[in-house]
């Protein structure tokens, strides 16, 4: 059973101190025997979408470059499967939100870049990204079937159960959501549960383990409520970090039980996909 890693982490003064320190815990989290390391969204930089800044946008790096060939080097030498969280400058005004997939060889399989776009305050993202148009990739690993989507995307069913159709195993969601400050005691609980309940889901919807990554601690305005997680296709959670640490989220995933839990519950073969039309429509 191969073991994921979570390294749910904080906010670094520079993009150099972020990275530095993420290489320890990348290192730290392959000598706990973790053969599949997840980064936090953006995990080079802060959160910077809380204000349209045009400036921020020289965070940006482009990809392939200097920073997948690190960290290409990184899960070569390590032998680790490494999803990475980062600001793409892709041409000239256009950005995305995109994931890099190392394989255990270090070879950079691909990259995913968000498809689903938030705006809302504290959260200026359709002013820095691109909707992303690189699909529904599934990445066949050294060490398992892997879809990997962003952050906003883990509210929508379609595009976890479209990765499932493509044979992923485990969904992986690089994510930075937190609390603002006016909204917290009114609705901090409810959001949270949210969150979870809704990723839950798509595990048991999907027969397959979610692995969600989350920022912790205060930046910018927001709290970043961490409490990173790891669910099974029954949609327990089998590992969770806490709300304010920086912490390593180990749980080893067995993807037997993936197999028999869709041959128990046979969601793929029961849908009815003579009848879902109007899935593909705005409104109906």
């Amino acid at each position: 059973m191969p073991r994921i890693a979570l390294l749910q982490s904080k906010t670094f003064p520079t993009k150099e101190e972020a990275f530095d320190h993420h290489e320890t815990l990348i290192r730290a989290a392959a000598e706990g025997g973790a053969q599949i390391i997840v980064t936090q969204e953006l995990f080079l930089t802060p959160y910077f979408c809380t204000v349209q800044d045009v400036n921020r946008f020289d965070l940006a790096d482009v990809l392939p470059g200097p920073v997948t060939d690190r960290l290409g080097r990184i899960a070569r030498e390590l032998g680790v499967v490494l999803v990475s969280s980062l600001f793409e400058h892709r041409g000239p005004g256009l950005y995305h939100n995109t994931a890099s997939i190392h394989d255990a060889d270090g070879s950079l399989l691909g990259l995913y870049r968000k498809a689903h776009i938030p705006q809302d305050p504290g959260f200026e993202e359709k002013f820095y990204f691109t909707p992303g148009d690189s699909g529904w990739p599934v990445w066949d690993t050294a060490f398992g079937k892997i879809g990997v989507l962003i952050c906003w995307d883990q509210w929508y069913p379609e595009a976890a159960r479209l990765m499932a159709l493509g044979g992923a195993e485990l969904l992986i969601y690089p994510t930075a959501i937190g609390w603002l400050p006016e909204e917290k005691e009114e609705l901090g609980i409810a959001q949270h549960c949210a969150w979870e309940s809704v990723q839950r889901g798509h595990a048991v919807a999907n027969g397959c383990y979610l692995a969600a990554v989350n920022r912790a601690g205060t930046h910018d305005g927001t709290e970043f409520w961490g409490q990173s997680f790891v669910a099974n296709p029954y949609g327990e959670l089998v590992a969770k970090a806490s709300v304010e640490n920086e912490e390593i989220l180990y749980h080893d995933v067995n993807f037997k039980m993936v197999e028999d839990f869709r041959r128990i519950w046979p969601f793929f073969r029961d849908r009815r996909i003579d009848a879902y039309e109007g899935l593909s429509t705005r409104w109906r």
